[in-house]
This record gives C-alpha cells, structure tokens and sequence, in this order.
C-alpha cells in the first residue's frame, strides 16, 4: 500500500470549464519565462495566500480576475479577503494590474489586465518588463550584416581526367589564303608528366582575426578573464554572439552587458554556456524607440500606454510610482497591518478548518 503524502495546505480546486473569461483583450495575462509548475511553487506564503495562488495559476489565458469572480469560485473566503489575498501576491512578486492604451486615433480603448507569474520577481524585473510591453516594435531598418563569401572548397581534378582542349578552328572558306604547312616553328617545349596531386585536405574554418571579431564576441570571451565560473570556449561565443549583440542594438553597453551577466553568481556554475544563454535571456533590456531629428521625416508612432493600477484601491501610476503593485497610502497601509496583526499558523489552520466543516454542513443541507 503507497503511503499518502499529508499536507496542512489546503488545497485549491481546480476551475471548471465554465469559469468566466473577460473580454478579449481582458482578462489574466502570464508573462515569459516562468519556471515548470511543481508542488512546491507557494509554500512560501501564507495558508490562504497559497490557496488562492494556486487556483490563480490554473486559470486559462483571458481569465476574468475580477474579486467578485474570484469569491465565487473560491467559497472559503469571501471577497474582503481575496482582495487582501491579491494585495500580499501583488507584495510578493506574483501579480501585476496595469491599464494598456490600444488602438489608435480617436479609437483608443483602455483594456484592463493582470499579469501573473508563478515565479516571483522583484520591482525591477516587472518595471523592466511592462516597459517592454509598453513599447512596440521598431519599424526602421534591420541592422546590415556584412556579406562574408564561402570559402571555395570545390577539389581539385584528379589526376587522370582529361585536359581541356580549345575548341577545333572553323573551317575557312575556299577562297582564304591559308598559311604554309611547312613554316618553320619554334620547337616546342618537351612536356613535363603530369604528376598525381595530393589529396585534398578536409576544410576547416579560417580562425577568427582579431580585427574582425565583433564588440559581443569580445565580450563573451571576456567573461572567463572576469570570473572563471563563466569561461566559455569559442564554439560558445560563437553560438551566443546573435544574443548578446542584440543587446548592443538596445542601446546598451558592453560594461552593461558584463556586469549583467556576471552580477549575483551562484558558488558554482555547472555549464557556463547554457547560464549565460538564460541570462542573455531572462535579462534582455527593453528595446527603447529610436530618436528621429529630421524634420522632413514623421514621427513615429507613438508608444502603447501603459499604466499600473494599485492592487488595492485600482488607483494608475507609472510603474516605479508603485512599487509591490501598491501605491503609496495602500503600501503603507499593507506594512502596518503586516507588522501590528501577524496570522499565526495555528489560528490560520484552524480558521481554515472551521470553514471546511461550514462548507461542509452546507453542502449535507442541501436537498438532494
């Protein structure tokens, strides 16, 4: 008989087909780059922020994430405490309210989203990353990549095939004077044996000058000579040099591109390749839009707008104004009521057991 694994965490349940979907273009939106779900992923949090991120998760894309809809779907909690819930993974790195300008013209709209992420991140990375949302794509010309020809490795003509003649002079007309057969001639060099040539040997790729190695391969190769935990070999730089010199296209440097890849190591680094090509791109810098000063040119169009609401009271700021997903008065308010009310682990299991028996003798009431 297979033991049961026993958890005090309450479990969430799973949404039902028929779970509300917001508008389109509303709704849950999970962002890039997240790490594979696991069993694990919340047991950071608190009892009744565990349940509620854990079916929060779950949800399909365009999911309504309203807190009366979330109330419905999760009975143990009604709507006070799934906003308090929301505030706590908005503190935790987890979710993000923001309003997006689409559209353009007189029919700009403003759509309401939540950006989730099962990963938590910090203030930074979401600031860098709702700044790529609020920013399209560039609609110039793609950087010029110079030509370099193949390398001719067409083998030589063995040496038995036949060498090529001129081809046989047009027969003249009757009434051509031809010259003399019989003219004298230099004699003719004596003809030196055709000798058997070497095979050819296999091709290889002419190694790297130092005069054509770009700024990104550099700085890839550089990296061993800063910290040894990242030295990669040539066939590495090589592979992620595409990478990292689009992050010198975004307008970054190349101490930038050092410091972001070797900041914040870990005490060991099994394959140096396969780290920097997750940081190249977990960490990629915003793409900014180009500056045109000519006045015969138009301007470009203009960025999405996005604003970040507070999770709490759903007031819109930059956002570096909120920071947590919080604005000022809620983020001090959220501080005070984390600091002055703990929840014990106890009262929360035990508040969490009541409600399950409740639950439960509701659901014994009802006519069968």
């Amino acid at each position: 008989m297979a033991n049961q694994h026993i958890s005090s965490a309450l479990l969430a349940p799973a949404p039902s087909a028929a779970y509300p979907m917001a508008k389109p273009g509303y709704g849950k939106r999970s962002v890039p780059g997240q790490r594979p779900r696991t069993r694990d992923d919340f047991d950071l949090l608190p009892t009744r922020e565990r349940y509620v991120a854990g079916f929060v998760d779950h949800l399909p894309e365009g999911a309504a994430m309203s807190v009366k809809q979330l109330a419905k779907q999760l009975p143990l909690y009604g709507q006070q405490a799934i906003s308090t819930a929301l505030n706590a993974l908005s503190v935790a790195g987890h979710l993000r309210r923001v309003r997006c300008a689409v559209g353009t013209g007189e029919e700009t709209r403003w759509v309401f989203r939540t950006f989730w992420s099962r990963t938590a991140h910090d203030n930074e990375w979401w600031n860098t990353y709702l700044a790529t949302e609020n920013t399209p794509e560039p609609v110039g010309p793609a950087p010029h990549v110079p030509h370099v020809p193949a390398p001719d490795t067409t083998p030589p003509p063995p040496p038995w095939a036949p060498t090529e003649e001129p081809p046989p002079a047009p027969p003249e007309s009757p009434g051509t004077e031809q010259a003399p057969a019989t003219a004298p001639q230099s004699p003719a060099p004596s003809a030196v044996p055709h000798q058997r040539a070497p095979l050819p040997a296999p091709f290889t790729a002419p190694p790297k000058l130092a005069t054509s190695l770009s700024p990104a391969y550099l700085a890839l190769a550089h990296l061993g000579r800063k910290d040894d935990r990242l030295a990669l070999s040539e066939d590495d730089c090589t592979a992620l040099e595409a990478q990292a010199a689009e992050w010198l296209t975004r307008g970054v440097s190349v101490d930038y591109l050092t410091s972001a890849l070797t900041a914040g190591l870990p005490a060991k680094v099994d394959c140096p390749v396969g780290f920097v090509r997750r940081r190249l791109t977990d960490k990629m810098p915003p793409r900014l839009p180009t500056q045109n000063t000519s006045p015969a040119t138009p301007a470009p169009a203009s960025a999405r707008r996005i604003l970040i609401e507070c999770t709490d009271c759903g007031r819109p700021g930059q956002p570096e104004a909120l920071p947590d997903g919080l604005c000022r008065p809620c983020h001090t308010t959220h501080r005070a009521e984390a600091d002055n009310d703990p929840i014990q682990p106890a009262e929360a299991a035990k508040a969490a057991d009541i409600k399950a028996r409740m639950a439960n003798l509701r659901d014994l009431l009802k006519p069968v």
